[in-house]
This record gives structure tokens, C-alpha cells and sequence, in this order.
């Protein structure tokens, strides 16, 4: 299969959380299954629409955000260097996740400090540039039409992506843009389904290379374990 791009993501151990979370986005990453979506009572609307934005990624917190590879680097240089770098970072742990409301947007969020997992973050997109091709001036573009201050400019000139470094906020996303009445609707359907397997502590042990295939859908490639 080729890929287009490909990104660095946290990904779940497979479990009741992550089997919950493919099915309610109706993507499964690891497996590249399509399953069927769960019976949640109180929708607004239907669970397909409320994660048609968020469905071709996974279920996934974003470490590297997609990217071509640069002229003259294949997979197989990306594989290496990212397994090596792997095997210099050790695991995180976080004191927990939440569901949440972020702005129009629902997700899996961090409880307690973070700092440690934006470090990672951080050493995630640096080491890996080497292996970023530069972004077109219509990507450039389409970037900026969501509003970006002047460091975030700065941030998308120099590593690809506005929200990376500082502007780093690691959530889970589980539905596209919802007014502020429908996301706490969708909320409350959800939270009885997730909040029994939301992890507390939650660490995260690995990073999972994904590739986007040619019909925009990404795959998990391989689970690297944090072993330095």
C-alpha cells in the first residue's frame, strides 16, 4: 500500500477504550476495519456525522503532525531514524484522561501536568524534520485561513504546523465542529460509555508511525516502544 504522508500519533493499547473509540469514529487504524457504530441513546445526531471530520485518523493524539516525505528519503530511512529515536525517549505517564469540550470540538484530554508529554512532543517534531518536506504555498494558505497569531506563523514557517512546540495541546479528538449546546449534548450521551475505561493514571509507553493511504484514510505501521 502507498502512503502519502504519514504522522507520528499516541495510539491506545488495544482494550475496551480503544475498541469503543474506533467503533464511535467508525475507523479502525490498527486493524483498517470500518466498524459498526455503538448504540450511544441521547445523540443529537447521528454518530456518523457528529466524527466525519475526525474519522480517517483514528482514534489518536497527534506528536508529529502529517507530513510528505522530503526528496531523496524513503519509509525505510523514516522507519530507521524513528525507531531509534524511540529508543531514546522514556514513557510518560499523566495523572489521567478526561472527556472534554474544547472550543466546538469534543476529546480525550490530559489530567493534571502535562510537561513532560510536551517535551516529548517537541523532540518528536525536531528529530523528525529531517524527514518533512516543506509545505506548498496552498497548504501554507489553507493553514492560515484558520486565524493564526504571530507565533503560530512562525511555528508553521519553521516546523510545518502552527500548534507544535508551546502551542502544543495533546487531546484525542472524537467528533468534528459542534455548537456549544450540541457538544455538551454529545457529551453527556458519550460519558457514560467512556468514563468507566477512561485510564487513571494513563501512560504513554509508545508512538505509533501512521500513513495516510490514497483515499485519505490513515493506517498504525508500527508501535515503537519509549525504551531510553
Amino acid at each position: 500500500m502507498h502512503f502519502s504522508r504519514y504522522a507520528v500519533y499516541v495510539t491506545l493499547p488495544q482494550g475496551p477504550l480503544s475498541d469503543f473509540g474506533a467503533a464511535w469514529l467508525g475507523w479502525n487504524a490498527a486493524t483498517g476495519e470500518r466498524p459498526d457504530a455503538p448504540v450511544v441513546h441521547g445523540l443529537p445526531l447521528p454518530a456518523h456525522e457528529i466524527t466525519a471530520t475526525p474519522r480517517k485518523y483514528g482514534l489518536h493524539g497527534t506528536i508529529k503532525p502529517p507530513f510528505r516525505l522530503v526528496g531523496g528519503m524513503d519509509f525505510d530511512a523514516l522507519h530507521d531514524g524513528f525507531a531509534r529515536f524511540c529508543a531514546t525517549q522514556a514513557p510518560v505517564t499523566l495523572d489521567g484522561l478526561a472527556l472534554t469540550r474544547l472550543g466546538r470540538f469534543l476529546a480525550l484530554t490530559p489530567v493534571g501536568e502535562t510537561g513532560a508529554l510536551a517535551t516529548l512532543a517537541a523532540r518528536t517534531v525536531e528529530a523528525l524534520d529531517p524527514f518533512r518536506a516543506p509545505l506548498t504555498e496552498a497548504e501554507l494558505d489553507k493553514r492560515r485561513k484558520s486565524g493564526l497569531n504571530n507565533r503560530q506563523e512562525a511555528l508553521l514557517t519553521r516546523w510545518g504546523y502552527p500548534y507544535v512546540m508551546d502551542q502544543f495541546r495533546f487531546h484525542i479528538t472524537l467528533s468534528g465542529k459542534l455548537d456549544r449546546d450540541t457538544a455538551e449534548q454529545v457529551r453527556s450521551a458519550l460519558l457514560p460509555h467512556i468514563e468507566p475505561h477512561l485510564p487513571s493514571p494513563f501512560t504513554v509507553e509508545a508512538l505509533t508511525l501512521c500513513g495516510e493511504d490514497s483515499t485519505g484514510y490513515f493506517h498504525e505501521l508500527h508501535r515503537y516502544a519509549l525504551s531510553g
